[in-house]
């Protein structure tokens, strides 16, 4: 099915659920939107071959939803800031957007199924075939790694191939601060499972908190070091910088984003953008559903488009 956005959203008109939006009109047709209703963003362009299987199963998805949920197009050729912004970095790519905020997302096209239980958990309604591992999930988000592990090892007991199982329990080693198993752990990873749309995430997120936990013992000076650093000059962006990556690197994630925003609101250039991006590491690496990961988004947001 050939993608003609100007096509698809007059075909879309009579439920006003499907439209197409530029970088002008973002604020209007997603960010206040998203006030009234929860708004998908999907990012997209003509020579992707993904984005074109993908966008009619959103807009099915989505007509079938009934008015709960509006889908936004956005093509990245022609409006590079926003995605540029955003971090995304491969398409088809989908953001949702609550209240004037970004919430969720996936990358990759998703079969008819995935998209449905994605729309569903936006809504409040819950995917029963992925419970456990949702629990497993939300424990580790909230810092509950020992019941997170538990939770994991128990569908590694009738699945032990199953990749977000194991993508999870990479971040619970890493949190134990066992580095080593971490690692040995993420190997038994099968090599295709990223092509899983639905373990994709978990294995982006495993590898991520990998490589922060990698770079943290690189970081020269302790967080109490660096603390001081950035007390008698606040203006030291590298030591903010080196800071934030140690505080995560602690689990402390709130203050680590903190630090990184503070750095993006005063200087959003500094090294060639940095901060933002490492805070899209830290987002990578904790989840798109951790709060610290929900809060801080937010905040983004609000200095990207304030």
């Amino acid at each position: 099915m050939e993608l003609n956005p100007g096509n698809g959203a007059a075909a879309a008109s009579p439920s006003d659920v499907i439209a197409d939006t530029t970088t002008q009109a973002f604020m209007k047709d997603v960010i206040e939107e998203s006030k009234k209703r929860p708004v998908l963003v999907d990012f997209w362009a003509e020579w992707c071959g993904p984005c074109k299987t993908l966008t009619p199963i959103l807009e099915k998805a989505v007509r079938a939803a009934g008015g709960a949920v509006k889908l936004v197009k956005m093509d990245i050729d022609k409006h590079p800031q926003i995605p540029g912004q955003l971090g995304i970095q491969s398409i088809p790519a989908v953001f949702a957007f609550d209240k004037g905020q970004p919430v969720d997302g996936f990358v990759g096209a998703l079969p008819e199924g995935q998209v449905t239980a994605f729309i569903e958990r936006l809504t409040g309604k819950t995917n029963p075939s992925t419970e456990l591992l949702n629990e497993a999930e939300a424990k580790l988000a909230a810092n509950e790694f020992d019941e997170a592990t538990s939770l994991f090892a128990e569908v590694l007991t009738d699945d032990p191939a199953n990749a977000r199982a194991l993508a999870g329990l990479v971040r619970c080693h890493i949190a134990a601060g066992d580095l080593e198993q971490a690692k040995e752990t993420f190997e038994m990873i099968p090599a295709d499972a990223s092509k899983d749309k639905t373990a994709a995430p978990a294995i982006t997120a495993a590898k991520a908190a990998l490589d922060l936990a990698e770079q943290a013992g690189k970081v020269s000076g302790g967080a109490d070091e660096l603390e001081a650093k950035v007390n008698a000059n606040p203006a030291d962006h590298q030591a903010r910088f080196d800071l934030a990556v140690s505080l995560s690197a602690k689990g402390e994630k709130a203050k680590a984003a903190g630090h990184l925003l503070s750095i993006i609101k005063k200087d959003r250039k500094w090294n060639d953008e940095a901060a933002r991006k490492q805070l899209l590491q830290f987002f990578d690496a904790w989840g798109p559903m951790d709060e610290a990961t929900v809060d801080a988004r937010k905040q983004l947001s609000t200095i990207l488009f304030s």
